[in-house]
């Protein structure tokens, strides 16, 4: 393995970081912060003399193999984990290392748990570091590195289909190499409408942006204790919640829309039931909230439970309401639509979409075909047939998901979490949704009670959700191979 070729590419990523911390020192020194811009200093330093250094002293090379491909996706994101969290712990307060690690990991994977018990605490520009993170991790670091390597090169290539899973890629309609400008040109143009949006909304420059970052990644990092219910404005909420659903859906879909001006793109299996189940689920909250007498009118009872639906079903986390006393049924059921998520090609984290389709699609056919052995029955999506093969790699990405889930619970359990926590707090970790449901970790809640060693297992779900399972398999079993021999 060239570990000089990995050390080079994984460099660029955390240039992106040093980049954006040197944007929250600017922040700090022109708002006179004096107590974070010794440490933002100290963090843009190391992080850049590290990121520039492999520049220096490694030969540039263009050909790179599976498991370095690998590799570099995985110490990418690791290094930005790591260095991101410099800014935290340097300035201290509530961050001890666990906790600044929890928080540069949550930000990173745009997930969005927090053990921040007072957010407007902390200094504008480490807010601002904070919101950027999940900037970085909604595009992706490797995404960054990737638009950076010339297109030409067999590298970009190879990258491309490694950091990019065969769901998100299958509906681009256009070569590899477009994919990543494609992403990137969908994702900017939402960040920037979003700021504008929150604007004329009536949110402040700051909290603007701060915001944008975090609704276009689906990542729920507010600016605010309260997040969204802390502005306690209509307006603003409806345009987090239109954000929140447009950052769900297929990037490819929505570029192909705007660019050819028609709605046929939209005319997708995956498409239709995304939205058809988030109109139902909707629905269905609602009516179950004013029935209870959790909320006293029709509208409020629609709006807080679309809000909190859509919220974690995008994996975004944002929150209008506490739902610490919703009825046991809405509660769950909200936290199932974040293991289903959004479409595959989005920001959003979980299972996607997509996989859940093709599941029910595959064991309807599996029905069909015990029923009637000698009829043709294939899974089909967008009018297409999807070969057994493909179908079965999703079906098994489904299976590791719940396996993962279930090793996780019953490591956070060991750990002294309670049992309600551990179960809902690993599913919404693994899903990249962050706030789960109840007292401490609901959505106006946070995870600064849990226990230090459960804390790290929910990151490396968090970790793992965000890069889809696959590639952190693959370099454990490198690993694994190699000290087998």
């Amino acid at each position: 393995m060239n570990w000089k070729t990995i050390s080079r590419n994984v460099g660029y990523a955390l240039l992106v970081s040093a980049l954006f911390m040197l944007i929250s020192l600017v922040i700090a020194i022109v708002g006179r912060e004096d107590t974070v811009i010794s440490p933002l200093s100290i963090s843009f330093l190391l992080t850049f003399i590290f990121g520039v250094f492999p520049f220096i002293f490694v030969r540039k090379t263009a050909a790179i193999t599976m498991r370095e491909g690998y590799v570099i996706i995985v110490l990418s994101w690791l290094l930005s984990f790591i260095f991101g969290m410099l800014p935290y712990v340097l300035w201290g307060g509530p961050f001890s290392v666990i906790n600044a690690w929890f928080e540069s990991v949550s930000g990173f994977t745009t997930t969005g748990a927090s053990i921040l018990e007072e957010v407007e605490s902390l200094p504008k520009a480490l807010l601002f570091w904070r919101a950027s993170t999940h900037f970085i991790g909604g595009l992706g670091v490797v995404v960054f590195l990737l638009l950076i390597i010339p297109s030409s090169s067999p590298m970009r290539l190879r990258l491309t289909n490694m950091e990019l899973s065969s769901l998100s890629k299958d509906s681009y309609n256009v070569r590899a190499n477009q994919t990543v400008y494609i992403f990137t040109s969908v994702y900017l143009g939402l960040n920037i409408a979003a700021f504008v949006a929150y604007m004329i909304a009536g949110m402040t420059p700051f909290d603007s942006i701060c915001h944008s970052f975090s609704v276009c990644a689906t990542g729920g990092f507010s600016s605010r204790n309260l997040s969204i219910a802390s502005f306690n404005s209509l307006p603003i909420t409806l345009v987090t919640m239109f954000f929140m659903y447009v950052s769900s859906l297929h990037f490819g879909m929505l570029y192909i829309t705007i660019v050819t001006r028609s709605l046929k793109p939209l005319n997708n299996d995956v498409f239709k039931f995304f939205t058809g189940i988030l109109v139902a689920g909707s629905i269905i909250v609602a009516t179950v909230l004013k029935a209870d007498g959790v909320v006293e009118t029709w509208p409020k009872a629609f709006l807080d439970g679309s809000f909190q639906l859509l919220s974690y079903t995008s994996t975004t986390g944002f929150a209008i309401c506490d739902n610490s006393n919703w009825p046991l049924f809405p509660a769950l059921m909200i936290m199932v639509f974040g293991i289903q998520c959004g479409m595959a090609g989005s920001t959003t984290g979980g299972v996607k979409s997509d996989r859940i389709l093709l599941t029910f699609k595959s064991l309807a056919v599996h029905l069909r075909r015990s029923i009637n052995p000698s009829t043709v029955n294939e899974v089909r999506l967008n009018g297409k047939p999807v070969s057994d093969k493909d179908v079965d790699t999703h079906v098994l990405y489904v299976a590791i998901f719940f396996i993962v889930f279930a090793l996780s619970t019953l490591l956070c359990l060991a750990s002294g979490s309670d049992n309600a926590n551990a179960i809902m707090g690993t599913l919404c970790c693994l899903d990249n949704v962050g706030p789960a449901a109840g007292s401490t970790i609901g959505s106006l809640g946070n995870y600064n009670a849990e226990p230090s060693m459960a804390k790290f297992f929910y990151t490396v779900d968090m970790f793992m959700g965000r890069v889809e399972l696959y590639p952190v398999l693959a370099v454990a079993s490198f690993l694994f191979t190699r000290r087998n021999r």
